[in-house]
């Protein structure tokens, strides 16, 4: 009987990957097309650059950039970068000037142009600048793009040297070439899947798939209860980045190696489940693996009353100060990228001398149990390092350096450099709470040094049901709720009751009788306060109150 050949290379072409030929992304790459003398035509950032033409790597025309003071950019946003992807990244560079030095400083972004960092950070914006060689030198990396990326940030700078400005680098050649590849759906789902609640946050991991054919990226699912209902996505359609919980769903696609997914601001109280499916490929070939069961996990958020919360969207510090003891330069609201955070920077046309101090507002944390605090940090360029305080005697005006001051700054995790931005930990505050308590950053830098920080994501909340009276903590009876002119208190025994607003400061403490106990609210203004009844016999009554 005859072989069916045909049947056979139908099979083993269809199991086997299809490569597609790569292509230059990068437009005008070569540096051929000038609009003028210094302007490179479609390059969307172009600072001290000259159109060159006798040191040049091919054809006609080179880009020369001179150096300043301060970095200078050539830029090119690249979209159409497919997450999962690989790419070429290249460009040619010649240095052999002792006035100038160049190194690339790109990045990969989501679709709304927010930086993505990854396992790349160090290929992409490396530490080490150029050597002065008599040769062109090549930039030569293959990226994979991660799961989320849109785009790329083509970026290459010139900087002085040694305090010398004047000198010249030439770029020539630039690309960024992918190569398309589609393989079949990956053959195991990851392991040990799991959600943990921190806070109101929630840690996913798992541990990556293996087999035959390894994923490229994972879609995350996550979705509010406990249905276990979720929506399975379908070969060809890419599933986007979604996290507004407005409609109780999520999607969030995460690259291969990462194992983790750490879920912020979420609803205290609240039960969240997960899921997740592995897949090959991107875009319309898009292959996931939806055989089998998919992992699943649920877990619960812990309640939690918010003490004090700053993210700086509404421009300024918000409810933190900053105090100057030295310097021109202070502690301010800074936005890149559709963000906003407070930023310190001591460098203006060379570093400066500076003493500068963001400042929380007054917390009463004595009246709450397990107290936790916890930020996101950025920095970068060398000088010394952000510290974290603690006071118990802080005035809230004053000079700082006039007051006693806890340093908890070891106790915090920070960012390393290349303004990566990094979660702190959560660090426990309850030891130290009392009825007036103020947290605090210290920047400093020097004649010689002066780093950037950045500080975002400020949040400090307690854990309901946690702590020294976990066991006899129970609700408050209070009504009407919300309320306008007064609120009723029933209290099961005698005690002291006390009303905070959310930042912390308090706002009512009275003597409370067993049985039924009127308050006026007449001198509060509308809003959401947080009230603590301590029984005699230590017991503790909370709740919630709204008054309109």
């Amino acid at each position: 009987m005859k072989k069916n050949y045909f049947f056979l290379i139908t099979i083993l072409i269809a199991a086997m990957p299809f490569v597609i030929n790569a292509q230059n992304m990068v437009l005008n790459g070569d540096l051929e097309q000038w609009n003028d003398a210094n302007t490179p035509a479609d390059w969307d950032l172009f600072e001290n650059i000259s159109q060159e033409s006798t040191t040049v790597h091919g054809d006609s025309y080179s880009a020369s950039q001179e150096s300043e003071s301060s970095s200078k950019k050539l830029r090119q946003d690249i979209e159409g970068i497919i997450g999962g992807q690989q790419y070429t990244i290249g460009y040619y560079y010649f240095d052999n000037d002792d006035n100038a030095k160049t190194r690339i400083w790109s990045y990969w972004m989501d679709s709304e142009g927010a930086y993505l960092n990854n396992e790349d950070d160090d290929i992409l914006r490396p530490s080490d600048y150029s050597e002065n060689s008599t040769d062109w030198q090549h930039y030569n990396e293959v990226l994979t793009a991660p799961a989320n990326a849109a785009q790329f940030r083509f970026e290459v700078r010139v900087y002085h040297q040694d305090g010398n400005v004047g000198g010249s680098v030439f770029y020539d050649d630039f690309s960024v070439e992918s190569s398309s590849t589609n393989y079949p759906e990956p053959t195991n789902y990851p392991t040990d899947f799991s959600a943990t609640a921190d806070g109101f946050g929630i840690d996913v991991s798992w541990t990556d798939a293996t087999g035959d054919q390894l994923p490229g990226a994972y879609l995350l699912l996550g979705q509010k209860g406990s249905s276990g209902d979720f929506d399975v996505p379908v070969d060809g359609t890419p599933v986007m980045d979604d996290l507004d919980w407005s409609d109780g769903k999520v999607s969030v696609n995460v690259a291969y190696g990462v194992e983790m997914y750490a879920f912020t601001s979420l609803e205290g109280g609240q039960e969240y489940e997960f899921t997740i499916y592995p897949y090959t490929n991107a875009g319309a070939n898009i292959n996931f693996k939806t055989d089998g069961t998919a992992p699943y996990d649920k877990t619960t958020t812990t309640n939690v009353i918010i003490i004090n919360e700053e993210d700086f969207e509404d421009g300024t510090l918000g409810t933190w100060s900053e105090y100057n003891v030295e310097g021109p330069q202070k502690w301010e609201n800074y936005e890149y990228q559709g963000s906003r955070f407070a930023r310190m920077s001591g460098y203006e046309d060379g570093a400066v001398v500076n003493e500068d101090w963001l400042i929380s507002p007054h917390m009463s944390l004595n009246v709450y149990i397990d107290v936790k605090f916890k930020f996101s940090s950025a920095r970068d360029f060398a000088g010394p390092d952000l510290q974290l305080f603690f006071s118990q005697d802080y005035d809230g005006n004053s000079d700082p350096n006039d007051f006693t001051w806890l340093e908890l700054t070891d106790q915090a995790n920070w960012s390393p450099d290349n303004w990566e931005w990094t979660a702190s930990g959560i660090i426990d505050l309850s030891l130290y709470a009392s009825a007036s308590c103020y947290l605090a950053y210290k920047y400093t830098s020097t004649d010689s040094e002066a780093a950037g920080w950045e500080i975002d994501n400020i949040l400090v909340y307690s854990e309901e049901g946690t702590g020294l009276f976990e066991n006899t903590r129970r609700n408050l009876a209070a009504y009407p709720n919300p309320a306008t002119t007064h609120v009723n208190i029933d209290s099961e025994q005698n005690g002291t009751l006390v009303i905070t607003n959310l930042a912390g400061q308090q706002v009512i403490r009275i003597n409370c009788s067993k049985g039924f106990n009127a308050i006026d609210l007449q001198e509060l203004p509308e809003g959401l306060y947080i009230m603590h009844l301590t029984g005699d016999d230590a017991t503790v009554q909370s709740g919630k109150l709204m008054i309109k």
